[in-house]
C-alpha cells in the first residue's frame, strides 16, 4: 500500500490546480481562512472521490438505489482509503432518535434490562413472578361464577406470512377453530391470508364457564394452550361487552403479580423496552414521550384585555364578529360585562371561557334583512373549540395558525419516559444510585450512568449474562467521556444537540467501530469544546490514528493545529483569492512562512488584541434574572450589565445555553417583540425597561429549501432584482422586478420551477437535489438571461461570491452597503445565491448577524449571539469581533455564548457558568472582568483566561 495519499489538479469550487501529498495514518490538519477552499479540498475533492469510487465497486443493481456520482474536477487521486465524513450537518432531527440510541448504548440497555432486570408490580410494587398452570386457574375460578370464556392460545403474534401449514397442523390435532385477527374461522375453511400482511392467530381451544366444578377440564384447557403458545394462553370473555378492557385477559407460566394487580406480564425481550416497538411504546404517546397541548397563556396571552376581545385566536380571525357574539351570550348567561378584563373574573367564569359551559347561551345577531334574532347552544370553550379544530381541519395552513398556541408537554401516562408502565417498572439495583428503570437510567448524564454501571448490585447467574453486555456499553460510554461530552444525558433528543456535538458523537462511534485503514475527514471537531477538555478530544483523534487510520481535519483551533502530524494551509485569502496551497509540512514550519496568515497568528506576529480599556458598567442599566431553575440550574440569581459586550463562559453543559437561549431570550422575545414563547422556570427578569428591541443570532438554518440564499434573506435581491428591471433591455422587453424572482412564473425555468436543482426522493434516506437538465442550474429560462447589467445576467451575479458581488456593484450604494456587511462578518466567500441547505450553522448565524445590522438601531437593542466564531479562522474573528464592538459603541447591548478565547479576553464582563457540566453545573462560579475571572481559582475559563492574557504584547 501506498504511503502517501497523493491529489493532483484539484480545481474544485476555488481551488486552482491543487497539488498535494498527504502522509498515510497521520493527523493531517486543513487551515486557512473560511472560504479558503479548505472544504473545497477535504470534502467536495478527497472524501467525494473515495465516496464515488466505493459506490462505483458495488454492483448495478445497488448503484441504481444511490444513483450517479459525479467525478470531482481534480486529474487524479491516488493511494485513496475507503472515506468516511463526519461533518456538522447531518444531524438526526427525529423526535425519536437520541443519545443512548444513536450510539448504540440504548440498544444494549434493553439487552441488559431484558435480561438481568427484576420485573415488579406497576401498582404495588411487588416483585412479579413465574405463574403455574394452577396458579392460573385458580384466579380464573375467583371470578364472578357463571362467566363465560374461551380458552385461547396465541400461536401467531404480528407475523407476516399465509401460515397455511399451520392452519393445515391444527386441524390434525384436532383443533376445529381459529380466530384470526379476531374474526372466527372453522379449520375445514381457513382463510386465506395475505403474506405481506401481520396477522394474529389464537387457537380455540375451548369455551367454558367460570364454574368450580369444571377446574379439571380448565385445567386441561389451559395446559394445552400453554403448550401451544409457547407459554401464553388468553381468556376471551364473551359474556363482557367488547369496549370492556378486561374482555381478554393474557396469563403466562412466566411472570405475574402476586397480589394479582398485574395478571401477567410478557416475558421481557429486548423490544418490550424500546419506545419505537408497540411492545413497548407507551400507548398514549406512541413512545415520543409529549403530547401536544393548547396552551391558556398563548390562547390569552393578555390577562387585562377586556374578555370581548381577550382571546388571541378569535380575537385575529376572520369571524371575530361571530365570536365577539359568542362571547356576549356567555357574558350574558353567567352575569358579567363583556368589557370586563379577563383578570377580574371569578375562577368559575374564567373556566368557563376556558373549558366551556354545561349552560347553554343565547347569541343574538342581526340577518341579512336587519332582524335581530336569537341563537341557542352549548358553549365548548376555547381549549374545546381549538381541539377540535385542530382534529377537524385538512388545511395545512389553517392547522399551522391553530398550532401556534400549543406546546409540547410531557406524557401524563408515562411522564414523558416514553415506554409502558409494565416495563418502567423492570429495575437494576446500583450501589451509586438504588434501583432505576431503563428511564431513569437514560435520565443520567453520560459520567453518572457509567458511575451507576460500575457499581451494579446483580446475582451471580446476572453477572454471568451481563457480562459481555457491560463490557459494550462501558467501552462507548468511554469514548463519549472522551470527547468531552461527560454532561449529556442518555435521553437527550438528537434534535436538540448542536452540530459540534453530534460530530463528537459520530467520533465516538467510529472510534467504538474499531476500523482500521479508513479515511476520516472531519469538519471542526473542537465546536463547542472548552478548552478544558480540548486535549481530551485531540487524545481521541490520535487513537483513532494509532489504529491504523488516516485523519483530515479542517479546523481553526490553535491547540489542534499544533497537534497535527502534517499542517496543510489553504488561502492566501478567501473566494476568488484563495483555492492554493500556501504551505504544506510539519506545523512547526508555518511560524516561519510570511505568505501564511495562519502563520502570523501561530508565531505571535498578529494577535487578537485586547481592548485598550474596558466599558464601565453603569449600576442601573442591568438585566436581572432570578430564581433561575430550569434543566441543571440551581435557582441562581444572574445580573447582566446593559451597554456593553458581556460573555456567557463555561465548560459544555454547564448551563449557558439554558440560562440565555431558554429563559433569558424567550421572557425577552415575549416582553420586546410580542412573542409567543414558553420559557424555561426562573421567578422573573427583572431590569427590561432600559431595552425595546431583541436580535437573538442563532445556528439554526436560513430555510430548508435550495430557494432559501443569502440574497434573499438578507433582502439585498429585491434591489437587484430592481437593478435589472431598470436595464434599457429589460424595460424594452417589458420586464418587471418579478420577472427576474426564481419563485414565481414567467422568469423562471419552469421544469425545476426555478429551484435549479429537482429534488429526488431517496424513501429512508435523504432526499437527493440534482441540477436542472434544462436550464443546468441557472433557475431562469433563456429570455430572462439574456439581460444583462455590466455584461452579467441574473444567474451570473447570483453564482458571484459576495466579495466580489460588493465590488460588481459599489456603485450602487443600496445593494453594496449589505454586500459589505456581509463580507464584515467573513462571509465574502460564500456566493450571493448559495442554496442556505448548503451553509454551516456559523455561516447561517452571520447571514442573520449582517441582516439585523443593515436595520437602523437606536441603542436600545440587545443582541444575543450562540458562538459566533463557528467555522471562522483567526483573521475572521478579528473582522467579527470589529463588527460586535461597533454594535456596542451605538450603545446597545450584546451577549455572547463563546468558548472561543480570543472573543472572552475581549469582552466588557465575563459570566462563568460551571464548574463542571450536567448535573455538576448550573451556578455562577466567577463574574467580572476578564482580568476578574482570571484571578478565580475554581474557574477553568479564568485558568486559561489567565495565561491568555499573560501573552498579551505590552
Amino acid at each position: 500500500m501506498a504511503d502517501r495519499l497523493v491529489v493532483r489538479g484539484a480545481r474544485e469550487h476555488n481551488l486552482k490546480g491543487v497539488n498535494i501529498d498527504i502522509p498515510r495514518d497521520s493527523m493531517v490538519v486543513f487551515t486557512g481562512l473560511s472560504g479558503s477552499g479548505k472544504s473545497s479540498l477535504a470534502f467536495d475533492t478527497i472524501f467525494a472521490e473515495g465516496q464515488r469510487r466505493y459506490v462505483e465497486s458495488l454492483s448495478s443493481y445497488a448503484r441504481m438505489f444511490l444513483g450517479q456520482m459525479d467525478k470531482p474536477d481534480v486529474d487524479f487521486i491516488d493511494g485513496l482509503s475507503p472515506a468516511v465524513s463526519i461533518d456538522q450537518k447531518s444531524t438526526n432531527r427525529n423526535p425519536r432518535s437520541t443519545v443512548g440510541t444513536i450510539t448504540e448504548i440504548y440498544d444494549y440497555l434493553r439487552l441488559l434490562f431484558a435480561r438481568a432486570g427484576t420485573a415488579h408490580c406497576p401498582v404495588c410494587d411487588a416483585v412479579i413472578e413465574r405463574q403455574t398452570p394452577q396458579q392460573i386457574v385458580d384466579q380464573v375460578l375467583a371470578m364472578e361464577e357463571g362467566l363465560k370464556f374461551q380458552v385461547l392460545a396465541p400461536v401467531v403474534r404480528t407475523r407476516k406470512g399465509e401460515f397455511v401449514d399451520l392452519f393445515a397442523d391444527l386441524a390434525s390435532q384436532g383443533f376445529s377453530r381459529v380466530q384470526v385477527d379476531g374474526e372466527v374461522y372453522s379449520l375445514t375453511e381457513p382463510p386465506k391470508l395475505k403474506k405481506q400482511i401481520k396477522h394474529d392467530i389464537d387457537v380455540v381451544v375451548d369455551r367454558l364457564q367460570v364454574k368450580p366444578s369444571q377446574r379439571q377440564r380448565l385445567t386441561d384447557s389451559v395446559e394445552t394452550a400453554l403448550g401451544l403458545a409457547d407459554g401464553v394462553v388468553a381468556l376471551d370473555f364473551v359474556s363482557l361487552d367488547s369496549s370492556d378492557p378486561h374482555r381478554v385477559r393474557r396469563f403466562s407460566e412466566k411472570m405475574a403479580c402476586p397480589n394479582g394487580h398485574v395478571l401477567s406480564v410478557d416475558e421481557l425481550e429486548p423490544r418490550s423496552f424500546s419506545f419505537n416497538s408497540p411492545y413497548g411504546a407507551c400507548p398514549d404517546c406512541d413512545g415520543l414521550g409529549t403530547r401536544t397541548v393548547v396552551d391558556v397563556d398563548l390562547l390569552i396571552p393578555d390577562k387585562d384585555a377586556p374578555v370581548v376581545r381577550c382571546v388571541q385566536p378569535w380575537n385575529s380571525s376572520p369571524n371575530h364578529k361571530y365570536f365577539q357574539k359568542l362571547i356576549e351570550g356567555l357574558a350574558a348567561a353567567l352575569g358579567f360585562d363583556p368589557e370586563t378584563p379577563f383578570s377580574k373574573l371569578t375562577k368559575a367564569q374564567q373556566n368557563a371561557l376556558i373549558n366551556g359551559s354545561s349552560d347553554e347561551v343565547t347569541v343574538r345577531y342581526k340577518n341579512r334583512y336587519g332582524r335581530v334574532r336569537n341563537w341557542t347552544a352549548p358553549f365548548e370553550g376555547v381549549l374545546g373549540y381549538i381541539e377540535r379544530k385542530l382534529e377537524q381541519t385538512g388545511s395545512e395552513s389553517q392547522k399551522d395558525r391553530l398550532l401556534q398556541y400549543t406546546r409540547e408537554d410531557a406524557c401524563k401516562t408515562c411522564g414523558g419516559a416514553r415506554l409502558r408502565p409494565e416495563i418502567l417498572a423492570v429495575r437494576i439495583r446500583s450501589t451509586s444510585h438504588g434501583e432505576l428503570s431503563i428511564a431513569g437510567l437514560s435520565e443520567l448524564s453520560v459520567n453518572d450512568a457509567a458511575e451507576f454501571l460500575k457499581s451494579l448490585v446483580l446475582g451471580k447467574r446476572e453477572e454471568i449474562i451481563a457480562g459481555a453486555v457491560l463490557k459494550e456499553i462501558n467501552a462507548r460510554l468511554k469514548f463519549l467521556l472522551d470527547v468531552g461530552l461527560n454532561y449529556l444525558t442518555l435521553n437527550r433528543s438528537a434534535g436538540t444537540l448542536s452540530g459540534g456535538e453530534a460530530q463528537r458523537i459520530r467520533l465516538a462511534t467510529q472510534i467504538g467501530s474499531g476500523l482500521a485503514g479508513v479515511l476520516y475527514v472531519l469538519d471542526e471537531p473542537s465546536i463547542g469544546l472548552h478548552q478544558r477538555d480540548n486535549q481530551r478530544l485531540i487524545a481521541t483523534l490520535e487513537r483513532l490514528r494509532d489504529i491504523g487510520n488516516t485523519l483530515i481535519v479542517v479546523e481553526h483551533d490553535e491547540d489542534t493545529i499544533r497537534a497535527a502530524d502534517w499542517l496543510i494551509d489553504v488561502g492566501p485569502k478567501a473566494g476568488e483569492y484563495g483555492g492554493q496551497i500556501v504551505y504544506q509540512g510539519k506545523p512547526q514550519g508555518i511560524i516561519e512562512c510570511e505568505e501564511s496568515i495562519t502563520g502570523a497568528y501561530l508565531s505571535g506576529r498578529k494577535v487578537l488584541g485586547v481592548p485598550d480599556e474596558r466599558r464601565s458598567i453603569d449600576p442601573n442599566r442591568k438585566l436581572k434574572v432570578v430564581g433561575a431553575r430550569e434543566n441543571n440550574l440551581r435557582d441562581i440569581d444572574v445580573e447582566i450589565p446593559l451597554g456593553v459586550l458581556a460573555c456567557i463562559t463555561g465548560v459544555s453543559g454547564s448551563g449557558k445555553s439554558t440560562l440565555i437561549n431558554q429563559i433569558l431570550a424567550k421572557v425577552l422575545g415575549n416582553e420586546l417583540n410580542r412573542s409567543r414563547n414558553v420559557p424555561g422556570r426562573a421567578k422573573r427578569v427583572e431590569g427590561m425597561e432600559n431595552l425595546d428591541k431583541l436580535v437573538q443570532v442563532d445556528q439554526s438554518p436560513i430555510g430548508r429549501t435550495p430557494r432559501s440564499n443569502p440574497a434573499t434573506y438578507t433582502g439585498v435581491f429585491d434591489k437587484i432584482r430592481t437593478l435589472f428591471a431598470e436595464t434599457s433591455e429589460a424595460k424594452v422587453r417589458g420586464y418587471k422586478a418579478g420577472r427576474f424572482s426564481f419563485n414565481v412564473k414567467g422568469g423562471r425555468c419552469e421544469a425545476c420551477q426555478g429551484d435549479g436543482t429537482l429534488k429526488i426522493e431517496m424513501n429512508f434516506l435523504p432526499d437527493v437535489y440534482v441540477p436542472c437538465e434544462v436550464c443546468q442550474g441557472a433557475r431562469y429560462n433563456r429570455e430572462t438571461l439574456e439581460v444583462k447589467y455590466k455584461g452579467k445576467n441574473i444567474a451570473e451575479v447570483l453564482d458571484m461570491p459576495i466579495s466580489e458581488a460588493a465590488e460588481f456593484f459599489e456603485p450602487i450604494t443600496s445593494i453594496h452597503r449589505y454586500l459589505k456587511t456581509l463580507t464584515e462578518v467573513g462571509l465574502g466567500y460564500v456566493r450571493l445565491g448559495q442554496s442556505a441547505t448548503t451553509l454551516s450553522g456559523g455561516e447561517a448565524q452571520r447571514v442573520k448577524l449582517a441582516s439585523e445590522l443593515q436595520k437602523r438601531s437606536n441603542g436600545r437593542t440587545i443582541y444575543i449571539l450562540d458562538e459566533p466564531t463557528t467555522g471562522l479562522h483567526f483573521e475572521d474573528i478579528r473582522k467579527l469581533m470589529l463588527v460586535i464592538q461597533g454594535l456596542v459603541d451605538k450603545g446597545n447591548s450584546v451577549i455572547v455564548i463563546e468558548h472561543n478565547l480570543d472573543v472572552i479576553k475581549a469582552a466588557d464582563w465575563i459570566i462563568d457558568m460551571g464548574p463542571e457540566g450536567g448535573s455538576g453545573g448550573g451556578t455562577v462560579v466567577a463574574e467580572g472582568t476578564p482580568e476578574a475571572v482570571a484571578a478565580v481559582s475554581g474557574s477553568y475559563t479564568g485558568a486559561f483566561l489567565k495565561e491568555v492574557l499573560g501573552k498579551q504584547p505590552a
